[in-house]
């Protein structure tokens, strides 16, 4: 055998075993003789693990340590089909509770579970699923086993194509994932470039459930919540994905929240400005009265792409943003109307600076009539400019009123409570 830094490593998780079961042979041993001596330092940690409930139930605790103690010793040195019935077990034994899950992990359980993650034939495949579910179950509520379980390698045995996948498989391999992608909002040191294309496979993925998208979106905005990712997320075909999926109103809500945390970077802005499905999918969204945050996140989105962008506003503008505007203004969510006035007022400010303070007919440019205009000429064009304004109006609100009660039913529009999400964007 090789003196390789993986057979070093493989023996010190056997003797690790070893050390903790044979410390733990001797103090029950001696936890069988009578004896009045005090008990040891040993001792008194064990009662402390098994009052604690490791081990489970008083009546259990012989029969808990018994599976565990087989089934981590199958796992270290059982063949493959001792080794399956293995993580069968263990995956019971996480189910128990957090102290127990991180036992496991200090048992050693972790690595040979992503070892057997990795490889894609069918021989195989069973055996990942389970190994999958077991890290799943390992991963809940426990920092230290997400963190062991990336030193040990699950990032790169992520499977690189997902279309041999069967749809359970998905869900569980994008389950894992984003458990283990709140690693991203720690001090601990990640390469999410490893999970982003394999995420942004199962998305484009036309078998993926709406359960699987939204899971795999999940993780997306965790790992967008993270300035640093925006590059990898920018420069991966991930905005086209979102945009896309946030045309679906069954997962339109976290592609939004993924968007809004991507427009605030600068490759991020960038990438948007330059899709051609902007802004008119943004657009669309924002005349969806029955989905008040999905609005407030589009119209969000917009603001951030329009402020201090001239070519995007004159963008927006030519797609017709206006009109959409005025009718947020009107029936959105108080958010989603604040943020839609707050866009009109740009459109309406560059616009009077567009047209600068004599830009009416300039008397010094018109033909010079020596004869003055009469009166009653004067009234008539007043009432005709007057007549015009107010057909302008009419037309624009009743555009706005038959868009608005499209469905006939005025009760949908009630005022909507802001949900505390919201509250951190500025508008």
């Amino acid at each position: 055998m090789s003196n390789t830094p993986s057979n070093f490593y493989s023996t010190y998780i056997k003797l690790r075993f070893f050390t903790k079961l044979k410390r733990f042979l001797q103090i029950k041993a001696k936890s069988k003789e009578p004896s009045d001596r005090q008990p040891t330092k040993d001792s008194e940690i064990f009662i402390v693990i098994e009052e604690k409930g490791i081990m489970g139930k008083e009546s259990d605790k012989d029969n808990g340590w018994m599976m565990l103690q087989k089934s981590v010793k199958k796992l270290h040195f059982g063949n493959c089909d001792e080794k399956e019935v293995a993580v069968k077990e263990i995956i019971e034994l996480a189910k128990e509770d957090l102290k127990r899950r991180k036992f496991m992990a200090e048992l050693g359980v972790i690595p040979p579970l992503v070892a057997m993650v990795g490889g894609s034939d069918q021989a195989v495949l069973r055996r990942q699923r389970l190994a999958v579910q077991a890290l799943t179950g390992l991963a809940n509520g426990s920092f230290t086993n997400k963190a062991l379980m990336v030193e040990a390698g699950i990032l790169s045995k992520l499977p690189k194509k997902t279309d041999n996948l069967d749809g359970n498989t998905r869900q569980e391999f994008a389950e894992l994932i984003l458990s283990i992608s709140l690693l991203a909002n720690t001090q601990f040191n990640m390469d999410s470039s490893r999970i982003i294309p394999f995420v942004v496979s199962i998305l484009d993925s036309s078998n993926s459930s709406v359960e699987t998208k939204c899971t795999c979106l999940g993780t997306l905005y965790n790992i967008s919540s993270v300035l640093e990712n925006s590059a990898s997320l920018a420069t991966n075909g991930t905005v086209t994905t979102l945009l896309r999926l946030s045309s679906l109103k069954e997962v339109s809500e976290k592609a939004l929240a993924t968007l809004g945390n991507l427009v605030v970077t600068l490759m991020g802005k960038k990438a948007m400005e330059e899709s051609p499905m902007m802004p008119e999918s943004l657009m669309e969204i924002m005349t969806w009265e029955e989905q008040p945050k999905c609005q407030e996140l589009s119209v969000y989105i917009l603001m951030i792409l329009a402020h201090q962008s001239s070519i995007q506003r004159e963008k927006m503008s030519k797609a017709g943003i206006v009109p959409v505007l005025l009718e947020v203004a009107l029936l959105g969510s108080s958010l989603a109307q604040k943020r839609a006035l707050k866009l009109l007022q740009w459109f309406k400010d560059e616009r009077q600076i567009k047209m600068g303070p004599h830009s009416g007919p300039q008397v010094g440019r018109m033909p010079i009539d020596s004869s003055p205009m009469s009166p009653r000429a004067v009234d008539e064009s007043k009432k005709l400019m007057k007549k015009i304004v107010k057909q302008s109006l009419y037309k624009n609100m009743e555009t706005i009123t038959s868009r608005a009660n499209g469905g006939g039913d005025s009760s949908r529009f009630k005022s909507l409570v802001v949900s505390s999400s919201s509250k951190s964007l500025p508008y």
